[in-house]
């Protein structure tokens, strides 16, 4: 009897052994497949602008072109064309590789990734990353202009987020002006 449960127990370990290397094979092929998945979805997925406080995002595609005003009370995508003008004072603009702007733009935020034609204000901070033009005026207190973004027209910096006055400050010593003596 001590002879037929040994049998048994050596089968049975064999059985599991079996078992568990095949989940294990299963698990890594799996795994493999989600991690294939995860770098085509990656590279071919395109940043969506962050959504501030779980507003709505409102997407303007490819296809779409809106001549006149555009205001809300979300975030919003554009990837058409939109003429006139945008105000979305409480909410943030992103214009998208293939979006094209010819409107005077306000907004809280506002990214360019496309092209802007049309001054450009920003209640809180503008971002203009490497792909993106903008031919107008860009006012914000706080501006990201990323290497190889165009920015054709004036900035200007102030607002109520720290923007230093010189009202009061002493100015950095001139090294080109000598004293006499």
């Amino acid at each position: 009897m001590g002879l037929f449960n040994q049998k048994n127990r050596d089968e049975a370990s064999e059985t599991s052994q079996a078992t568990a290397t095949g989940t294990d094979a299963t698990r890594d092929g799996a795994a493999a497949t989600q991690a294939g998945a995860d770098s085509v979805a990656k590279s071919t997925r395109r940043p969506q602008p962050p959504t501030q406080g779980g507003n709505d995002v409102a997407n303007i595609g490819k296809s779409i072109s809106i001549k006149g005003d555009l205001t809300g009370n979300e975030d919003i995508v554009i990837e058409g064309t939109v003429e006139g003008k945008v105000d979305l004072p409480n909410n943030q603009l992103t214009v998208g590789a293939d979006g094209t702007v010819r409107a005077e733009v306000t907004a809280k935020a506002v990214v360019i990734v496309g092209k802007v034609t049309g001054n450009v204000q920003g209640t809180e901070r503008i971002e203009i990353q490497a792909t993106g033009v903008v031919d107008g005026d860009v006012m914000a207190p706080k501006l990201i202009v990323a290497e190889g973004a165009v920015v054709n027209g004036s900035i200007k910096m102030s607002g109520k987020t720290g923007a230093a006055t010189t009202s009061g400050a002493t100015p950095p010593p001139n090294p080109d002006v000598r004293k006499a003596g």
